[in-house]
């Protein structure tokens, strides 16, 4: 009998033997350019390393989390990205896996680590709900720079004054800290309202969840101040036109992007490296640069120039603040009815 060499049965063991399959991990998030930038420069290095394929599954907030209630008990979507009010609802319903202990947290700021997320999740990235005001017409009558939250009830801006309604996260933000101003908060919302419908009202031109519309009214010269974040304050601010936000006194309130490893999925020990990785210093600076977000590690290094566009440092995320979205979320639905029938009729 003919003897088969070693390599022809080597050869043959290769071609009987299908080589192992590359995991894949199902990661979702924001779509648009988030996700561009995201499957571009944040993801294919932790792809490299880990010999994983991430396949994004883009959405709002809202979606996913309604994604992740249909897929219960069978879920596909191994880590989940989405804004904090509903972050705390994946939470709630019991959709997070807790976040495993790693040495990055502790360079964490307290505001996004998982201590605030009660241990199911951490902040990827920090946007600032405050005041922008047009400096330019604030120069020409010789108004100083807005510094409280309370300057919104300024007379002077009878009618030169916007905001989202409640039923977005800048209005509902303003809401909350106008209760809290005045002995107020979540769980006793009335002094918000009151002071809302009775000095705030008479000074808003047009609520509007519409930020382009927003920004419109600022390019007509129709509004001179507006409850607005950060990023889409600086956004119109590189378009040219002379805006100015400010970070109040009484604390900016702070939107967070967050990640959550979900409970039960096939890929726990990837999901929570991927996490990690996250809030990572190197990824922090992409997201900083790309993304227009405030890093949440303090040990994240920017240019001066991104450095100048996000809320960045110890002392610009001092000023900022959380709000209680286990309370809002639970009451929202009321506030919303009492919003419409007394603030926006």
């Amino acid at each position: 009998m003919k003897q088969v060499g070693i390599p022809l049965i080597l050869a043959a063991m290769a071609v009987s033997t299908p080589a192992l399959a590359q995991e894949t991990l199902y990661l979702a998030g924001y779509g648009g350019s988030f996700q561009k930038m995201m499957e571009e420069e944040v993801l294919p290095p932790f792809e490299a390393e880990h010999d994983v394929k991430i396949t994004y599954v883009a959405g709002r907030s809202a979606e996913i989390v309604a994604k992740l209630q249909a897929q219960k008990g069978n879920q596909e979507i191994n880590v989940a990205i989405v804004d904090d009010g509903p972050m705390f609802q994946a939470i709630e319903f019991g959709f997070c896996d807790a976040v495993s202990d790693a040495p990055v947290y502790s360079s964490v700021y307290d505001l996004t680590g998982p201590g605030s997320f009660s241990g199911k999740a951490v902040g990827i990235g920090l946007v600032a709900t405050g005041i922008t005001y047009n400096s330019e017409a604030f120069e020409k009558n010789g108004w100083a720079a807005p510094k409280s939250w309370n300057d919104l009830l300024d007379l002077k801006f009878k009618q030169r004054a916007s905001s989202s309604p409640i039923g977005g996260t800048y209005g509902l933000h303003m809401l909350v800290k106008f209760a809290q101003l005045n002995g107020g908060g979540e769980d006793n919302i009335e002094p918000g309202f009151d002071l809302v419908r009775e000095k705030l009202v008479p000074n808003i031109l047009s609520w509007t969840s519409s930020n382009d519309q927003l920004a419109q009214m600022f390019q007509n010269g129709e509004i001179d101040i507006a409850v607005w974040g950060s990023g889409r304050a600086l956004a119109l601010k590189k378009s040219g036109f002379p805006v100015d936000f400010v970070y109040p006194e009484e604390g900016a309130v702070a939107l967070r992007s967050a990640v959550c490893p979900i409970v039960d999925n096939s890929q726990p020990e990837l999901s929570q490296a991927l996490v990690q990785y996250l809030v990572s210093p190197e990824v922090q600076a992409k997201l900083a640069a790309g993304a227009g977000f405030g890093p949440v590690n303090k040990d994240t290094q920017l240019t001066d120039e991104v450095a100048a566009s996000v809320p960045y440092g110890p002392e610009t995320v001092n000023k900022m603040t959380s709000v209680d979205w286990m309370v809002i979320n639970e009451r929202r639905a009321d506030w919303t009815n009492e919003w419409n029938r007394t603030v926006e009729r």
